[in-house]
């Protein structure tokens, strides 16, 4: 029986519940059969010329049941064959989806009459895209709509109900794992999306509200939740036009007066630093308000705005936003299993941290690697498995054509702190190596440095093996930990406080993990200490992110990759406010 059904979507015509058990499908391709046969022989018969029939997956189905005064039932069963056939072709290239609606006997998900509250669920849920930093265009949310409205055939049906399915997976994907692939944004983002279960999700669609489906979908992480909401606060702000005029001063300390350092004063009150004042003078109360932004901003904490400090005092609220959207997407990008207890390193950020359960554990600064895309430290997440106290340092063969060879080859005596080493690990005599002879490409020996107080790995590395040579370790080259920007290794990671990270990481093994780390390092043995359990290490890069009282701290883009993140996200359709300071 045919229907009207006012939905979400629109109304919607001839819209019952199509079932199509083996029998009845035979049925009604025997009917149709029959039917196309009638009408050739009507043909040949000399009957009126007509125009000739649609396509049998395609003609209306009640019409022709009529022209020919066919039984009710049979005419019934040509309109549910049309709705089956288009579900049948329009899964045809996805086998899962195809075996989903074979499973359920085509009974529809979203287009029949007891689908009301599902699409009703569904299209409140695609409403708030744009909340979840999604871009909306790709779910076409009216588009759908107008599909609705136009549906004329049970074949258009059948269409539109593959479509939905897809839509709904879609954007249950992206939820769940982001919009954009990181390793075609950026080489050195060496990440694969998390993918959701298809087979699950369509299971838990039979049975399960779809905006529930898709929250649970979402990071659960208490840094996601923190991020929609700084998204929420930067687009009020850009409503109401942004935090101010900027700062025109190259400096401004404590002490000046003027309109600059009024603007700096309103700039601070707007951006929640510093209450209401009407003070026209740099005084200890904006001191104050200066320092604790260049805290959250990883500036030295000095209270005098400084070119640095301006510059990270100017950027404006759409600026902010841009993070707080790329980071969400990294955030997506994340949506794993992080472990209990974990090892966090924020390369934007130059820390390192032990994460368990939560909360941070230990937290020291680090040196990542450099600007330049051939040093840059890769993003990652792999299990660390082991320490080596008293390492050696192996350097890796694209360190040594960049920093040794050429001088080798100009003096065998030079770089003595290293000895030459063969395929089969012998140390041989570098009198006997003739370096001009070979290229990097066709060098076939090792640079091997033994443990020392000059060995730049210093007292300890910490290994999660993977296929970048990237790790964490000492180092005796202390100086450039007081450095802002902290980007000057090789791309391997170097803190500023191993041995207390490697006493907690020892912790879980040995009622003395000082003691015992003490005593390998005194004895100058090259030693291995297995972790009884392996520990994840995330290589990770948020220019924004929230410290532990929630207030949100944004660093700068060292690498540049943040904005390709963007970019990116611009071109699928991701959608800012409109622009202000």
């Amino acid at each position: 029986m045919r229907q009207t059904i006012r939905s979400p979507f629109g109304t919607l015509r001839n819209f019952g519940t199509p079932r199509a058990p083996k029998r009845a499908l035979a049925m009604a391709a025997c009917t149709l059969g029959l039917a196309l046969g009638l009408v050739s022989a009507a043909g040949v018969a000399g009957a009126q010329a007509a125009d000739p029939p649609a396509p049998a997956a395609s003609f209306q189905t009640a019409a022709l049941g009529q022209a020919m005064s066919l039984p009710r039932g049979f005419a019934q069963q040509l309109e549910r064959a049309g709705f089956v056939q288009a579900v049948t072709e329009a899964t045809a290239d996805d086998p899962v989806l195809a075996a989903f609606y074979r499973a359920r006997e085509f009974v529809p998900l979203w287009t029949g009459p007891q689908d009301a509250g599902r699409r009703q669920a569904y299209v409140s849920a695609l409403s708030r895209a744009r909340d979840w930093g999604l871009p909306p265009a790709r779910y076409d949310l009216p588009g759908l709509v107008a599909a609705f409205h136009a549906v004329q055939s049970e074949r258009e049906r059948g269409l539109l109900e593959v479509r939905v399915t897809r839509s709904f997976l879609t954007y249950a994907a992206h939820l769940h794992g982001g919009v954009l692939d990181p390793a075609r944004i950026d080489g050195n983002i060496k990440r694969t999306r998390p993918r959701i279960d298809t087979e699950a999700v369509l299971a838990r669609l039979e049975q399960e509200d779809p905006g529930a489906i898709l929250r649970s979908l979402q990071p659960t992480s208490p840094e996601f939740s923190r991020l929609l909401r700084a998204r929420i606060l930067l687009e009020r702000q850009i409503a109401q036009g942004g935090w101010g005029p900027q700062v025109e001063a190259e400096s401004l300390r404590p002490g000046d007066s003027g309109a600059e350092v009024v603007a700096l004063r309103n700039r601070l009150i707007a951006k929640g630093y510093l209450e209401r004042m009407a003070t026209r003078r740099y005084d200890a109360a904006i001191q104050v308000a200066v320092q604790r932004f260049q805290r959250d901003h990883a500036l030295e904490a000095d209270g005098i705005a400084g070119p640095a400090t301006l510059r990270a005092l100017n950027a404006g609220a759409e600026d902010r936003l841009r993070s707080v959207l790329v980071a969400l997407e990294r955030e997506r990008w994340m949506n794993i299993a992080r472990g209990e207890r974990h090892i966090w390193v924020n390369l934007a950020d130059f820390t390192s941290r032990i994460i368990d359960r939560g909360q941070i554990t230990f937290e020291t600064i680090s040196i990542v690697g450099q600007r330049d895309a051939r040093m840059q430290t890769p993003e990652f997440s792999e299990r660390m498995t082991y320490m080596e106290i008293n390492p050696d340092w192996t350097v890796p063969r694209s360190i040594t054509g960049r920093n040794y060879l050429t001088g080798l080859q100009r003096n065998p005596n030079a770089f003595s702190q290293f000895q030459i080493i063969t395929s089969r690990g012998q140390v041989i005599d570098r009198a006997s190596v003739d370096f001009s002879a070979y290229s990097i490409n066709s060098f076939p020996f090792k640079l091997r440095q033994p443990p020392g107080p000059s060995n730049p790995l210093g007292k300890v590395k910490f290994m999660f093996p993977n296929p970048y040579a990237i790790y964490l370790h000492d180092t005796p080259d202390r100086n450039l930990f007081s450095t802002r920007l902290r980007a000057h290794s090789n791309g391997c990671i170097r803190l500023n406080d191993p041995e207390e990270f490697a006493h907690i990481l020892l912790a879980p093994q040995t009622d003395d993990p000082e003691g015992l780390f003490s005593r390998i390092h005194r004895s100058g043995q090259q030693t291995r200490v297995n972790l009884d359990v392996p520990v994840p290490v995330h290589l990770v890069y948020r220019t924004a992110f929230s410290d532990l009282g929630g207030r949100m701290q944004y660093r700068e883009d060292i690498y540049g990759r943040d904005a390709r993140i963007f970019e990116a996200l611009e071109r699928a359709g991701v959608e800012m406010p409109g622009l202000s300071s």
